[in-house]
């Protein structure tokens, strides 16, 4: 019997924690995250998601509970893993805000099985999925008068200095002028604009009016802002 119980010890020297404890913190840490992740795929506004995001969720979520399992009480053992850890570099940026309050949501969950706070862990699952459910739902912090990026492609012989002014004066509530790059080889300019169209106002008229001055060239109306490039 000893044996055996020694078989499933952690081969590490020193590692308080069983090999059966390990598999049943990773298996109960991997179904929050499922839990996690569904409430994401259930509440995105997006036209899509990333598979890879929601993948990631639950590998960051599992891996940070069996490194609190490893780190333990130990200092030392804690401070190599942040050195290791901080040798890691992150690519890929991540545009939208509440794919980053995600990220926290699959840590802490990890942290609290990591820890054998299972709990707490399943407390904060259910209660912050629910919640998350709740303000979808009730479209909570919506703005109404959301403003709106119009992204208007130029000739580079028009001058597009105060050339849509009087467009959107007659057509938006409020706009300012954001950026002017070149774009197809430097042969045009794109301009960008905040706007917040008025009330009752068509958006189509407004767009193509803009089209008659700038040769029927492309005119986009961005209706997030996380959409700018």
């Amino acid at each position: 019997m000893n044996g055996l119980e020694e078989l499933f010890r952690l081969h590490e020297v020193g590692a308080r924690a069983t090999a059966v404890e390990v598999i049943f913190t990773v298996l109960i840490c991997f179904a929050l995250q499922l839990l996690i992740t569904y409430s994401y795929i259930r509440t995105h506004r997006g036209r899509f998601y990333s598979q890879s995001f929601v993948h990631t969720l639950v590998i960051v979520g599992v891996t940070i509970s069996v490194i609190i399992i490893v780190i333990g009480s130990n200092i030392a053992r804690a401070f190599s893993l942040a050195g290791a850890l901080s040798i890691i570099r992150f690519r890929s940026a991540i545009r939208d805000p509440r794919d980053v309050a995600y990220v926290f949501f699959s840590m802490g969950v990890g942290l609290a099985c990591g820890a054998g706070l299972f709990t707490a862990a399943v407390i904060l699952s259910v209660l912050l999925s629910l919640i998350v459910v709740l303000l979808e739902t009730t479209d909570y912090g919506r703005n109404e008068d959301k403003l709106k990026l119009l992204k208007i492609t130029l000739p580079e012989n028009l001058n597009y200095e105060g050339l849509y002014d009087d467009v959107l004066n007659k057509y938006t509530d409020q706009h300012s002028f954001l950026s002017v790059r070149t774009v197809s080889l430097g042969t045009m300019f794109e301009v960008v604009y905040s706007v917040r169209v008025k009330r009752g106002i068509s958006e189509k008229e407004m767009i193509d009016e803009v089209r008659e001055r700038n040769g029927n060239l492309n005119v986009a109306l961005l209706l997030d802002e996380q959409s700018y490039d």
